[in-house]
């Protein structure tokens, strides 16, 4: 990556009030801010980390943009998964450079940016929707940031099973994933990651009836909490508000033969 901010980069501009753009350069194109317009040329060269200012001479900086701002920064019309599950989803499923990885569920594609992100060229991410028009945000989402070539979109109910085999992790973000357990199972290769996001404790009990009846080890359920401090290091506190409960995340490994000692309860068939 060169040192300076080329024609065709991908580029913040981190304005203050931490308000912040996302944009690809392009020559002779401008960004029409409510701070004043900032011009494409005048980015173009700049190292990165330089302080610009807009035709109103409000301050703007140059970066380039982390993970969790391309996530913040995708359109939605749905509600996207928080940088602080996504990271940890990212870790416990083993995504990165070469995986393959499945999500049923895709949304606006905040977790398919990070999954096409991690995967790098090599990799490959399936992510299937059920509704054409929040797949078109989608995959306009990922265009955008110059990821389309890494994820297959693709139309379909989880009901009807994916055509994919042998996959290294797999995703759920669907209102009744317990129902579609099996069908994670057959597309997982053995010792795969299966992991799901569901917003209430009902929920989670009925996943984790269906992880075992689908053979599922070493099973783990959590939530992740947030709470950022105010920089002012004479008066240092937590800030008024936190990002607390955002949804249970449950996690899975597949395997040929579960058993009773990796499970703490009993388990009946689902009704």
């Amino acid at each position: 990556m060169s040192p300076l901010a080329q024609d065709g980069d991908l580029v913040q501009l981190q304005g203050s009030g931490y308000k912040s753009h996302i944009l690809r350069l392009k020559a002779g194109e401008v960004l029409q801010t409510h701070r004043g317009v900032i011009r494409h040329d005048a980015v173009i060269g700049q190292p990165w980390g330089a302080r610009l200012e807009s035709h109103t001479g409000s301050p703007f900086y140059l970066f380039q943009p982390g993970l969790a701002d391309l996530i913040r920064e995708t359109k939605r019309t749905t509600q996207i998964l928080y940088p602080k599950d996504i990271g940890y989803i990212l870790l416990v499923m083993g995504v990165g450079p070469g995986k393959r990885v499945l999500e049923a569920g895709t949304g606006s594609g905040g977790l398919t940016t990070a999954f096409a992100y991690m995967v790098g060229d090599a990799g490959k991410v399936v992510s299937y929707e059920r509704k054409p028009e929040v797949q078109a945000l989608a995959r306009a989402n990922l265009s955008r940031l110059g990821f389309e070539n890494r994820v297959d979109f693709k139309l379909g109910d989880a009901e009807d099973g994916f055509t994919e085999r042998d996959v290294d992790a797999l995703f759920l973000d669907l209102p009744n994933p317990y129902d579609y357990i099996g069908q994670a199972k057959a597309s997982l290769k053995s010792g795969g990651y299966l992991g799901i996001l569901v917003p209430t404790v009902n929920q989670v009990s009925r996943c984790l009836q269906a992880l075992k009846l689908q053979q599922f080890a070493f099973v783990e359920v959590c939530e992740i909490l947030l709470r950022f401090f105010k920089t002012d290091w004479d008066r240092l506190r937590p800030v008024d508000r936190m990002v607390a409960h955002t949804g249970y995340l449950i996690f899975g490994r597949s395997v040929f033969e579960s058993s009773d000692e990796l499970f703490d309860g009993e388990v009946s068939e689902l009704a």
